[in-house]
Formats: C-alpha cells, structure tokens, sequence
C-alpha cells in the first residue's frame, strides 16, 4: 500500500497537541509589522534577475451567506455591487506588482480563493483574467496549474463552462458535509445533486483535476451520518479529497461562536470519523498523502509524491513549491525566495493603499539561514516522510546530530513509541506516525516554545 496508515488510538491521544499546518515555514504566525512595500518590490527585482517561476494567488473575500465553520477572511454581503471597487483596486495591484515582473517568468501555477470566488459575475471573471493575462506571462497551453475554489451553490454548467473557457482546468468544490441537520447547524444548506451538476459539467469540459473539501468535528455530526456523506462523495469519484479537521476557536473567529458547544461530537466521535474515513478512502483506492489530503493513484500529487517532487505552500501540497509565489487582493500573502509578505487583511485598507497608488504589504517575515535549515527539514518530512541527514548535511553545511542535539531526546522518545525509524543516518516516518506528522515536524520548529498554541488547530 502506498503510504499506509497505522492506526493507534493512545498514540493519538497521546501526541494530539495544538501545531501548525506548515503550508510555510517559519509559519504565518511569526509575521510581523514592518516589512514593507518596498522589500516586497526588492524580492520581485531579484527574482527577475534570476527568471524563476512564478505562482498567482488571487484572493476574493465576498461570500453571499455565513458558514458558520469559516476561518477565512472573507466579506459577507449580497450587495454584488461591492465587487466592483475591491476589483479595481485588485487590478492596480496587479499593474503595480506586474511592472517587477520579467515577461519571461511563467506563471506556473494560478490559484483563484476566498471568500467565494464566483461571488463575481462572470464579466468580472472575464476582467480579472484578461487583467491577468495583460500583465503577467500565463500559460496558453493548458499545462499550468490553473484553479479555482467554487462553492457550487453559486455556480452552474455556464459558470463552469465560462471558467474553463478563461483558463482554469482545476476545480476545488466545498461541500463538507451532506447531512441536512449538520447544514442547518453551521448555516451551509447544500444538495448532493447540486454539487454533482457542477462535477457532471466539471468532467464535461475537461478539467483536469477535481477535489472536494469535506470537514469532520461539526456540530450535529456523528461517525454514522459522515461516512454516509463520505460514501456518497466516493460514488462521485473526484480526483482528490481534502477531509480537514474543524477546529473550534471562537475567541478568533467570531462565526464560530453561533455554533452550539453542546452539539460538537466528542473527542472520541471525531477520531472515529477520521478512522472511518481512512478505511473508506483506501479501500476505495485512494492514496493517503499527508495532512488530511487523500488522491487517487494517477493523481499529479501521487505522482509528484511517488516521484519524490512534492512540495508544500500556501497552497497547500503542489508540484510547484519551486515557484515563488505572488499574493495578490486582502489578506494575501506572497514568498518571494526568502521573504514573506502579507497584504492588510482589513479589506477598506487595503483598498484605500491601492487607491493611493500604494501596495498594501502590513506585515511578513525574513528567512535567516536558520529558517532556510528548517523549512528544507519540515518540508521533507511533511511531504515525502523521510530525511535523509547527509542531503541535509551537505546542503547547509551543518553536523546534523550536533545542531539538532537538543532534539534528539524527543526523536528518541518518538522512535521508542514506533512513530519514527532513527538512524544515524535518516528519519522514517513509520506508518503509525503518519497521521502525526505535524507532531514530528514540530521537533525541528525553532518557534514552538514561544508560540501560542491557542492560534492553532489540533492535529487530529
């Protein structure tokens, strides 16, 4: 089996701890104020100079209606008029940031978010692209990565047809559950057969690749009720699944505090969904990748897998993890080689710096060689569940088992539990360690003693 799980229910409980996702090492929550725009504009020239490639995300934070559930920054209205002004100063940004851009960097990878992105009406949509497209170097081949999230409430056989028609070939469809009485209690009401409209139009036109987001630990769900919905979404066969985690952090995110505490299922509950998911999913046929993701065997992230090419970002697991990355709209962040940025989240200043003629960069971080040292290390173990300590060695110019001395006690704990396989040569992550690997990860993070564990999710 590829990347088989172990089950082990003590070993979970024992290491279920707060810890990051690692879509970025050193995480979001290390950013602070005083990057500014012109670093942003600096990382871009030297990124030209060395023609690397690049990766767009573009964040649209409208949403018609509140799920309850949402951690995302988002804007709630129906007022589709609003779009309009937040566009125009999306494509200033982008005339702005696209003038430190070569003409022969290629945009690898393009990623459309929210917020619900089909929010806009699909001259918008149209704009947006033709934005794009006038001011950076995208594919015409239909070869790049070109994705977007579709909340399918809000999209229809002319929406898909539309997207496709523009450039997109992936699709991320959010469903997280299809129980009636779980959508009433996290405001989300949902059909199947909607979402199978839009997957029926999806595999029509010839999109590339189809995932669905589905959530375990909401209010009203019980391990019976979600494999049911996980059944239902296997016999729609999407090329991948993303079964996350809800975590409940009310004192963050203010939506959440409409769900009832008394309805979330228990600890015991939610590691039965996760359990049966596993189950259902393998013998399904398809492969565990890591941190919640699940793709079928001729998936690319299979294969990038298989082939030791997986990388993480923002975006989650990509191909294109080599690529820097541009963020562009509210809250959006870009890494630029060894800099980080992050776009004001408060979405009125955002758009009064870009009416201004001003980028709106508020916060970021930059990588020292210490960072670099431990992104290369937690990027290894959290895409391929290895490490090989002379490519580590060799790369950074360090003994490992001396600059990592203060870890080894937590390593060794780790292999005597079975999660590791330690030599003085490499890590293996052991089967049962897999679902842990956040914990693992979280050994070679610098900030975790400083870190406010309160800001993250549990890991299982």
């Amino acid at each position: 089996m590829f990347n088989p799980i172990c089950w082990n229910a003590e070993l979970i409980r024992r290491y279920d701890n707060p810890g990051p996702r690692y879509t970025s090492y050193p995480t979001a929550v290390q950013f602070h104020d005083g990057v500014e725009p012109s670093d942003l504009l600096s990382a871009l020239d030297i990124s030209r100079q060395e023609e690397r490639p690049l990766s767009l995300y573009v964040h649209i934070p409208f949403c018609a209606n509140i799920c309850y559930y949402c951690a995302c920054n988002k804007v709630i209205t129906k007022d589709r008029s609003r779009a309009e002004p937040y566009l125009q100063s999306l494509f200033r940004e982008i005339e702005l940031v696209s003038q430190h851009v070569g003409d022969n960097q290629q945009i690898q990878q393009l990623h459309f978010g929210g917020g619900t992105p089909t929010f806009l009406a699909h001259d918008q949509l149209r704009a947006l692209m033709n934005t794009l497209r006038a001011h950076f170097s995208l594919r015409e081949d239909d070869l790049g990565d070109y994705s977007i999230e579709i909340d399918p409430r809000e999209a229809d056989w002319s929406t898909m047809g539309l997207l496709r028609e523009i450039g997109f070939n992936r699709v991320s469809f959010g469903v997280q559950d299809l129980e009636p009485e779980v959508q009433r209690a996290v405001n989300r009401l949902q059909t199947l057969e909607q979402t199978q409209a839009v997957m029926d139009a999806a595999r029509a036109l010839q999109y590339r690749s189809i995932n669905i987001d589905l959530i375990y630990g909401l209010p009203k769900q019980t391990p019976v009720s979600f494999a049911k919905t996980l059944d239902a979404i296997i016999a729609l066969k999407p090329d991948r699944l993303s079964v996350f985690n809800y975590a409940h952090l009310p004192e963050r995110f203010l939506p959440q505090r409409r769900i009832q505490v008394a309805d979330l299922p228990s600890p015991q509950d939610k590691l039965s969904m996760l359990e049966n998911t596993i189950n259902q999913l393998v013998k399904a046929g398809y492969r565990y990748i890591g941190m919640d993701h699940f793709a079928l065997p001729d998936d690319s992230l299979s294969n990038a897998q298989e082939n030791a090419d997986l990388q993480r970002n923002f975006q989650g697991y990509t191909t294109h993890g080599h690529c820097d990355l541009i963020g562009l709209g509210v809250s959006s962040i870009s890494q630029i080689g060894d800099l980080f940025s992050q776009n004001s989240s408060d979405i009125k200043v955002y758009q009064h710096s870009l009416d201004g003629n001003k980028l709106a960069t508020r916060r970021g971080l930059k990588c020292h060689a210490d960072d670099r040292l431990r992104r290369a290390i937690i990027g290894q173990l959290i895409c391929h569940f290895t490490l090989d300590f002379a490519d580590i060695e060799k790369r950074f110019g360090i003994v490992f088992h001396d600059y990592f001395a203060a870890s080894l006690p937590v390593l060794n704990q780790m292999r005597s539990d079975g999660l590791i396989q330690l030599t003085d040569r490499s890590i293996r992550i052991m089967p049962v360690g897999r679902l842990l690997v956040r914990s693992i990860c979280m050994v070679f993070d610098a900030y975790q003693a400083t870190d406010n564990h309160q800001r993250y999710s549990r890991i299982i």
